[in-house]
């Protein structure tokens, strides 16, 4: 299972799905460029020694992402998308796009995929927290693949 993160602009969100990465299993792909330097103490602080632990795959634009991995299906996690996560049917191969805290990802990556999930939320608000977006969608994906051991 692949988490790709596009341009991520928060450290510490960035340092909590490394985190969960490693417990989990789960490749971590950053599309650059990143908000933050990996270095930066924010990030160091919350992501400790698991940043070890981690496969952690850079990218130096989503076009090179999308170049390198052809065949596995890119999943866009937004708001704007009408079905549900929890709905959605997982492949164990999947790359679980999620965009930049503060923008989303580009229109014409929406326009590019097909497919595109939603957490169920309150309608007055607007969005979750990236990391936790992450680990609720990642654990879904993981339990329908039978990943969870």
């Amino acid at each position: 299972m692949h988490i790709v993160l596009y341009k991520p602009d928060i450290p510490q969100n960035t340092a909590a799905i490394i985190r969960l990465g490693a417990c989990l299993k789960l490749n971590i792909h950053l599309i650059e460029p990143c908000g933050f330097n990996l270095n930066d103490g924010r990030f160091k602080r919350v992501v400790m020694d698991y940043i070890g632990l981690s496969k952690i795959l850079r990218h130096n634009s989503f076009e090179a992402f999308v170049k390198k991995f052809k065949k596995p299906r890119i999943v866009l996690m937004t708001t704007k998308a009408k079905k549900l996560y929890h709905e959605f049917k997982f492949k164990k191969d999947d790359m679980l796009l999620f965009g930049r805290e503060s923008a989303g990802v580009p229109e014409e990556i929406h326009r590019m995929l097909k497919n595109k999930i939603k957490i169920p939320m309150n309608k007055k608000t607007r969005s979750l927290n990236v990391a936790m977006s992450v680990a609720i969608v990642a654990a879904e994906a993981l339990r329908q693949n039978n990943l969870l051991k």
